[in-house]
């Protein structure tokens, strides 16, 4: 008997196609269509709203050290971060398998909520504590309850396009992390931080009426949930759990830079002006690389791809970032080169673990292998914050080190992942 989602209105044969089998084998997706796309920005306006914030982390963190939280050590500082990133991989534990059962409205809708509030909230914070509890905790709840679904609906109309739809859709953390650090850059000084945060908090609450309109599933709900905790069982599976100790390694390396490049380069002579365009450079690269790593994807292979990108990133750090000292040029070299590595990882991760599982169990998949992101990124900042903080002025030395060491054992374990799958044969596409 033919399925059908009872939430579609519409008469499309192509959005009411009939489903005979949970086996992606004899699934049919739309693979594009007004429809489709659609549901394509809506989660392209989620991930601004979730990653465009963080992917100005560099900004707040300079701002931060300079202004409320002057008295506070790199390290102490970094869990602001760390903090958010964590609940918004950890807590996704809960809405994966909660999307798979019952759907993105309800998820999306209180996320949405949760995130303009707690901007307004931020624009009243002067606190460690106060910072602590409106951006990491609020904020990373409400993005966490977003992020599942942003990222496992496009599985629900795009298969052998699904690299280029999620790569499309997670240019907005990119994109936000060019616009947010220039309008910051203009508003911190002349309206101030307050007025600022407000202003951020409007900009969420417009994408959230897209976000909350345009998403849509089409798939029956999984018939295999139990409960919304994740089944660890998965992990029984190794490719799946080399993937992620590929990401946990994978969010050492990427955060580091992400967050510490604006003081890197305050403190080796370049005029503050100049450094807050580092991250809007990291960011217009990593535009371009969620998108075209994702195309050539869907021609040679997911993990082939992300086996690149990542290869890419250790380059980056350990032959431009390490040597770069006080070299403006080199410096921005590495920004733009980094973000587009670093971005085809972010538009690839998600995809090549949906390689592992059926469409309609992506969500538990993609929330159970996040929660190895979620120890990353939560102990990643902070280490780096430590680093920092040697006596012997070995700092940033033992911060690169540390990035490009974490990029070279995520690579491995991407590449063993390969290897389990489909052999030593170069040529596979996988």
């Amino acid at each position: 008997m033919a399925l059908q989602n009872p939430e579609s209105n519409q008469k499309s044969e192509t959005d009411n196609q009939a489903i005979e089998s949970p086996d992606d084998d004899v699934l049919t997706y739309p693979e594009g269509g007004l429809r489709a796309w659609g549901v394509v920005f809506g989660s392209f306006c989620i991930m601004l709203s979730v990653f465009g914030v963080i992917n100005t982390a560099a900004v707040f963190e300079s701002y931060f050290m300079e202004n409320q939280l002057k008295d506070k050590e790199p390290s102490t500082v970094a869990w602001i971060f760390s903090l958010y990133l964590f609940n918004i991989y950890f807590l996704g534990l809960l809405a994966g398998p909660i999307f798979d059962q019952h759907g993105h409205r309800l998820l999306i809708f209180v996320g949405s909520v949760l995130v303009v509030v707690s901007f307004m909230l931020l624009s009243l914070c002067s606190e460690y504590y106060q910072i602590i509890l409106c951006f990491s905790m609020l904020f990373g709840i409400g993005a966490s309850l977003m992020n599942i679904p942003a990222y496992a609906v496009i599985g629900h109309w795009f298969d052998k396009r699904r690299g280029f739809a999620v790569g499309v859709a997670s240019t907005a953390g990119g994109i936000g992390g060019i616009i947010f650090p220039l309008v910051f850059q203009a508003t911190l000084p002349s309206i101030g931080f307050a007025w600022s945060m407000r202003m951020l908090g409007f900009i969420l609450l417009l994408l959230a009426v897209p976000s909350n309109l345009l998403i849509k599933t089409r798939l029956p709900p999984s018939e295999q949930f139990e409960s919304a905790w994740p089944e660890f069982r998965l992990f029984k599976d190794p490719r799946l759990s080399l993937c992620c100790a590929g990401i946990f390694f994978m969010e050492y390396g990427i955060m580091v830079p992400l967050t510490y490049v604006v003081s890197y380069a305050t403190e080796h002579g370049h005029a503050s002006t100049n450094s807050y365009m580092l991250p809007a450079l990291l960011n217009a690269g990593s535009v371009v690389g969620r998108v075209v790593p994702g195309i050539i994807s869907d021609r040679i292979g997911r993990f082939n791809v992300l086996i690149i990108t990542v290869g890419a990133c250790i380059i980056c750090v350990l032959a431009l970032w390490l040597p770069a000292g006080d070299s403006k040029s080199m410096l921005i070299a590495f920004t733009i080169l980094l973000g587009f590595a670093s971005g085809g990882n972010v538009s690839l991760v998600p995809v090549c673990i949906g390689q592992l599982c059926d469409s309609k169990d992506y969500g538990r998949y993609l929330s159970t292998a996040l929660l190895a992101a979620s120890f990353g990124t939560l102990t990643g900042i902070p280490i780096g914050g430590a680093l920092l903080g040697l006596d012997n002025g070995d700092g940033w030395l033992a911060v690169i080190i540390f990035s490009g060491v974490s990029y070279a054992v995520s690579w491995s374990c991407y590449v063993a992942a390969r290897v389990l799958a489909v052999g030593w044969t170069v040529k596979a596409i996988y």
